[in-house]
């Protein structure tokens, strides 16, 4: 999908919307290896179960700020008070199990961290550490799920993560960089290649 004035971009960016185009721009299927950051995404990618990626993307910094920067180990420490004060708070999505479950994947990822040394060294590990180069033509061949996503997805699991299935493992996988899903008209594929 492009314009005159724009590059061709994967088919799912509407172009009418700034920070949709900026995200996919500069961050979507970007490696990323820096823990905060992928805690931050397993946070978002948890969030979004049964909702639109755009939904949360609107509610990034608000996230940011609720959840005091995406740091793990304070999350790990929140008590009823602060599960109330998230309950009330429109800037997120005031969801109980999902709110629980953000602090129990603060636990879990801690937990990871300190059994591999950085939670980027489990994760990377499912897809043999480089990305998954994909060459999909157009958005309807990506699929949803992959044997790597469900095999992370039962192994976070069995670790006790919560909203962690495989289709959000996968969307997880492909934000954070683990998998490159640019179809190949997409000028973004070509350019990430090259930084890796």
């Amino acid at each position: 999908m492009s314009s005159a004035s724009s590059p061709c971009r994967c088919g799912w960016v509407a172009l009418d919307k700034a920070d949709y185009v900026a995200y996919h721009d500069s961050e979507w299927g970007v490696p990323q290896y820096d823990d905060r950051v992928l805690f931050e995404f397993m946070l978002l990618e948890s969030a979004q179960a049964g909702l639109s990626w755009y939904t949360i993307l609107r509610k990034r910094e608000a996230y940011r700020q609720a959840f005091d920067g995406f740091d793990a180990s304070i999350i790990a420490l929140y008590d009823a008070d602060k599960v109330a004060e998230l309950l009330a708070n429109a800037g997120i999505v005031r969801n109980r199990l999902k709110v629980l479950a953000t602090i129990n994947n603060a636990q879990r990822f801690l937990a990871v961290q300190a059994e591999f040394g950085s939670f980027g060294a489990y994760v990377w590990g499912f897809v043999g550490g480089r990305p998954t180069v994909n060459a999909w033509r157009t958005l309807a061949e990506c699929p949803a799920r992959t044997t790597e996503s469900d095999a992370l997805s039962a192994d976070l699991k069995r670790r006790g993560f919560k909203f962690m299935g495989s289709t959000v493992c996968y969307a997880y996988m492909q934000a954070v960089g683990m998998v490159n899903d640019h179809t190949l008209d997409c000028f973004r594929r070509a350019e990430i290649l090259a930084q890796d």
